[in-house]
C-alpha cells in the first residue's frame, strides 16, 4: 500500500479546468487503485454535487488546518501533517508544491496545466500574473518530476523554464465519465426544456475569459447571413470579459441567437448531446477538456489550430485560426451543412476521444508514482 498525498485545493474550490482535472484523477485512482491510502489536503471546502463524495467516501483522509492562517498552513504547517500521515509522495495538482518539501524525504510530483499567464500576461491582474509565476517556477524546480497534460505544454516548460524534457512526463486527462454515456432522448429532450434551450443549436463551454476567445465566436455568428445561422447557447461564468461580450452582442442585434445559461453538472452531457456543433476556438489551452468532451458526446467540434488543441481534438475536430472570425464562420457554415464531413469527423472523432479514457492514463500516474518510490512490488495491479 502506497501513502499519497495530494493539493486538493482545486478539487475542493475551483469547477473549471484544474478543479475537473483533480476530481476525476483522485475518483480513478481509487476505482482502479483502491488498496491504496489517499490524502487531500485543502484549506478550505466548496460543499456542492461535484466535492460530495470525496468527503463522503472511505477512500479519502480529508485533511484542513486546525487554527492556522489557509496560506500559513499550505505552505508550512501542512508539512507536519504529511510527517503524521508518513507520506511517501506529494502530488501538487495545481502549479504549486508546499515550501520546504526536499527536506521531508517526501518524493514529489507537481502538475502544470499550461502557461497562459506568461504566453498572454496581459489577459491577467499584475499581481495574479506575478504569484502564478513565482509559484510554477518554484514547484517546477522544486519537485522530482513534472507532469504536463500534454505535448505542447512540456514544450511550453522546456521553452520558458529551459528545465530538461526528461523531467517532465506528459500525462494526459481524462473528462467525467458522465460524458461518456449517452443519454436517452428523453432525457435531452428534458433537459432542453429545463433550459429552454432550442431544438438546434450551436454549443459554447467553459470560462468566459479572454483567452477562450467567445467575442470571436459572436463576431463569427454575425458574419453569416440569418438563413445559416443557429442560436448559440454559452455555458459558463465570466466577468468583465463577459460584459464585453454582451455588448457587442447588443451593439449588432444578436440578443435573439445568443443564450447565456447556467447548467447543472449532471445536465452537462446532455446539452452536449443535443447540440448540433461545438465550438472551441480559444487562444491558448493546456489541453482543453471540453473538446475532449464534446468528442465523447459525439458531436463536431470546430476547435483551434494553435497550443495543444490539434492534440485534444486530433482527426475528429475541424481546426481554424482562433483569431479570424471569417475563419470561425466558414468552418461553422461547413459543419453545420456538409452533413457526410460531419458524420466523418464524429466518427474519427470518437475513436479519438477512446485514449483518454481513465483507466489507461490512470496506470500511467500510478507507474510514475511507483518509479518515483521504488517500490513497485507494494501496489496493487490495476482492477480491470
Amino acid at each position: 500500500m502506497l501513502r499519497i498525498g495530494f493539493d486538493a485545493k482545486q478539487l475542493f474550490n475551483n469547477f473549471t479546468g484544474p478543479g475537473n482535472y483533480s476530481r476525476t484523477l483522485l475518483k480513478n485512482l481509487t476505482d482502479y487503485f483502491p488498496d491504496n491510502a489517499y490524502f487531500l489536503y485543502t484549506d478550505k471546502v466548496v460543499k456542492n454535487e461535484e466535492t460530495h463524495f470525496f468527503l463522503n467516501s472511505a477512500f479519502y483522509n480529508v485533511q484542513m488546518p486546525k487554527g492556522q492562517p489557509g496560506l500559513l498552513w499550505r505552505n508550512f504547517g501542512i508539512k507536519r501533517e504529511m510527517r503524521k500521515h508518513k507520506l511517501q509522495l506529494f502530488h501538487g495538482l495545481d502549479h504549486e508544491l508546499p515550501v520546504g518539501l526536499p527536506h521531508l524525504g517526501v518524493k514529489s510530483v507537481v502538475t502544470i496545466h499550461d502557461l497562459s499567464f506568461l504566453r498572454f500576461p496581459d489577459h491577467y491582474a499584475f499581481w495574479k500574473r506575478r504569484i502564478r509565476t513565482v509559484r510554477t517556477r518554484h514547484a517546477c524546480e522544486q519537485a522530482d518530476r513534472i507532469v504536463a497534460i500534454s505535448e505542447h505544454t512540456k514544450r511550453e516548460l522546456m521553452h520558458f523554464y529551459d528545465l530538461p524534457a526528461e523531467k517532465i512526463s506528459v500525462i494526459y486527462q481524462s473528462c467525467h465519465e458522465r460524458y461518456m454515456q449517452e443519454k436517452p432522448n428523453k432525457t435531452r429532450a428534458a433537459v432542453r426544456k429545463r433550459y429552454q434551450l432550442p431544438a438546434n443549436y450551436m454549443l459554447s463551454v467553459g470560462s468566459i475569459t479572454q483567452r477562450k476567445n467567445l467575442l470571436g465566436v459572436v463576431k463569427a455568428l454575425a458574419l453569416l447571413p440569418e438563413a445559416e445561422r443557429l442560436p448559440l447557447v454559452v455555458v459558463g461564468r465570466g466577468g468583465a470579459y463577459r460584459r464585453v461580450v454582451q455588448n457587442y452582442i447588443e451593439s449588432k442585434g444578436l440578443k435573439p441567437w445568443v443564450q447565456f445559461v447556467e447548467v447543472a453538472f449532471d445536465d452537462l452531457p446532455a446539452v452536449y448531446q443535443s447540440a448540433d456543433l461545438f465550438v472551441y476556438p480559444s487562444l491558448y489551452e493546456g489541453f482543453g477538456i471540453p473538446v475532449l468532451e464534446a468528442l465523447f458526446s459525439q458531436v463536431p467540434v470546430l476547435t483551434s489550430n494553435t497550443s495543444s488543441l490539434p492534440e485534444a481534438g486530433g482527426p475528429g475536430a475541424h481546426l481554424v485560426d482562433p483569431t479570424s472570425p471569417a475563419a470561425i464562420a466558414d468552418g461553422m457554415k461547413r459543419l453545420l451543412t456538409d452533413e457526410p464531413y460531419r458524420t466523418d469527423l464524429v466518427q474519427k472523432g470518437y475513436a479519438h476521444a477512446q485514449q483518454f479514457r481513465g483507466e489507461a492514463l490512470t496506470d500511467q500516474m500510478m507507474k510514475l508514482y511507483q518509479e518515483l518510490i521504488g517500490e513497485e512490488d507494494l501496489v496493487p495491479e490495476a482492477i480491470t
